[in-house]
């Protein structure tokens, strides 16, 4: 039996999703690496909900020529960040309401983190990254796609996850910043 002592960066990942013959192992091939980040990092890629704060076409950047793997950051940790350049359509909302992931930064700020960011990974990595903003993932890595990402994960056509949202719709709200001290002496005191 043979194990992987390591973790295949992104693009591999996608390479071996590309290389896998039929739809029932491409699935398996994510779901053998499924982590949190790499499901938010696919959401942000195929998401039609999502969209990148970040101007179309490609990106100045100068690619960095380090073999994979050495010097440089990953893309599997720098997800964490991917909400500085994308912004959500509100659930339900019928006018056009936006979720921003850091309304902190303004344009110019966002677009150099983004240049830092691709300068820090590896060239495939880069890549990656700059596909799936222009929501074109698909087209380097042949059966890549929204129907298989979301088969893979379980999550319904809104790139949601049917059984997480059945239990948070079968309980009260929670409120996440308070303790339950706090809201019971909210409540007492009105």
């Amino acid at each position: 039996m043979v194990f992987e002592t390591f973790t295949p960066l992104y693009h591999e990942i996608f390479a071996k999703v590309n290389n896998a013959k039929d739809k029932p192992k491409k699935v398996a091939v994510l779901r053998k690496y499924d982590t949190p980040n790499l499901r938010n990092f696919l959401m942000c890629a195929f998401n039609p909900d999502i969209e990148w704060m970040l101007p179309d076409g490609d990106v100045p950047y100068m690619a960095n020529d380090a073999p994979d793997g050495t010097d440089h950051s990953v893309l599997s940790q720098e997800t964490k960040s991917i909400h500085n350049y994308v912004r959500r359509k509100v659930t339900g909302s019928t006018g056009d309401d936006w979720m921003i992931g850091n309304a902190n930064l303004n344009a110019a700020k966002r677009e150099m983190l983004f240049i830092q960011l691709l300068e820090g990974l590896s060239a495939g990595e880069a890549e990656c990254l700059c596909l799936a903003k222009d929501k074109s993932l698909h087209r380097k890595f042949k059966g890549l796609n929204a129907n298989t990402v979301r088969d893979a994960f379980g999550w319904n056509d809104d790139f949601c996850d049917p059984k997480l949202m059945a239990e948070r719709d079968g309980r009260p709200g929670v409120d996440l910043g308070r303790t339950s001290a706090d809201i019971a002496d909210q409540q007492r005191t009105g």
